[in-house]
């Protein structure tokens, strides 16, 4: 099988790294295409995966516009080389405007459900991948909803185990406390209209935590010079390390506060949009879901003083993990018996919880 899958983000890399390594040790052929946005390259080559990158991203509205046409026709033209059976994505419009023009299967994971997203890859989609979080304003028919996350594609156990030696990375102490901030760029097509955490207020949390642990900050693009500082410098393959052992996380992006919430590290989520799986997150009292700042700083000093705060978020986690199953498994096996296993799911949509 040849299977062709664009990346948008290096949370994507994460999502389908395991589910690509499998796949290719059985002799299938995996190609990825992606924008050059932040880290996207880097975990590809890491990985070893072969790849194309079409550029920059656009930023202003009209750019997007033209980068609309301009990467449709770029992963058109890869297509035809490679000559996939099958395309892949996390909601990816290029993907999925390639798979129509050449009539082939296009999966997508989908949980942020940005609608004037959505309906620019929808109508040419078999198949889109959703957390049984809650009700997705999707077409039953395309839906294949399965109970998980994301996240749990790489950071389920069977995924994923946690290296103790970051500490050294990050030059700190066996288990000293830090706090990991992330603060991102509000360019992404579905950042448009949203806000964050104002710059005079992350500098105030900064200064307020700082004498309760070592500060990091994870950035999409340049931090200010009085922030630089604190700009985490670790290799972008060992953030889930950092995330796993980190007292506690604040930040603006919703792919790393997930993160944390399936490493039991607590976090704070800080982000105007909001979504079906953060929701179901917050129900588990892994991540706290926060519309504007306002009062997230209370929130983070409260759990800070908390006597056994790491151990009392790991049995959060392990409650959470007992309903979920291993993302990356259920995909191996939805892609090795489509058409059948889409038929499957409809018949029986419990079928998933096999790939605990």
């Amino acid at each position: 099988m040849r299977i062709l899958i664009d990346i948008g983000h290096p949370g994507h890399v994460h999502l389908l790294k395991n589910f690509t390594l499998d796949m290719q040790k059985e002799g299938h052929e995996i190609f990825f295409t992606c924008r050059d946005k932040e880290f996207e390259i880097y975990l590809l080559e890491y990985y070893g995966f072969n790849y194309i990158s079409f550029g920059k991203k656009y930023k202003s509205l009209w750019g997007k516009i033209f980068g609309l046409l301009k990467f449709d026709l770029q992963e058109i033209l890869t297509a035809f080389k490679f000559k996939p059976d099958l395309f892949l994505s996390a909601g990816s419009m290029y993907a999925a405007h390639a798979a129509f023009f050449y009539r082939k299967p296009h999966f997508a994971f989908e949980d942020t459900f940005n609608m004037e997203q959505v309906k620019l890859y929808l109508p040419f989609t078999e198949a889109v991948f959703v957390s049984k979080s809650g009700e997705a304003p999707l077409p039953p028919k395309k839906m294949v909803k399965y109970a998980g996350f994301h996240e749990l594609a790489y950071l389920h156990p069977n995924q994923f185990t946690p290296d103790p030696n970051i500490f050294q990375d990050l030059e700190l102490a066996k288990d000293e406390k830090y706090i990991i901030l992330r603060f991102v760029s509000w360019d992404a097509s579905h950042d448009i209209g949203q806000s964050g955490i104002s710059m005079a207020y992350k500098e105030e949390i900064i200064k307020t935590l700082s004498p309760y642990a070592k500060i990091f900050i994870s950035a999409e693009g340049k931090l200010p010079e009085n922030l630089q500082q604190y700009q985490l410098k670790v290799s972008p393959e060992k953030i889930h390390d950092v995330l796993a052992s980190a007292t506690l996380f604040i930040g603006e992006g919703a792919t790393m506060a997930s993160e944390c919430a399936m490493l039991g590290t607590p976090a704070i989520y800080v982000n105007s949009l909001d979504a079906l799986t953060i929701q179901d997150q917050e129900k588990y009292g892994l991540l706290f879901n926060y519309r504007t700042a306002e009062n997230i700083l209370e929130k983070a000093l409260s759990l800070m003083e908390m006597d056994d705060l790491n151990k009392i978020f790991k049995e959060k986690q392990q409650k959470m993990l007992s309903d979920k199953i291993d993302v990356t498994a259920f995909l191996l096996w939805f892609v090795k018996h489509y058409p059948e296993s889409m038929q499957t799911m409809h018949d029986n949509p419990n079928y998933d919880k096999r790939f605990h």
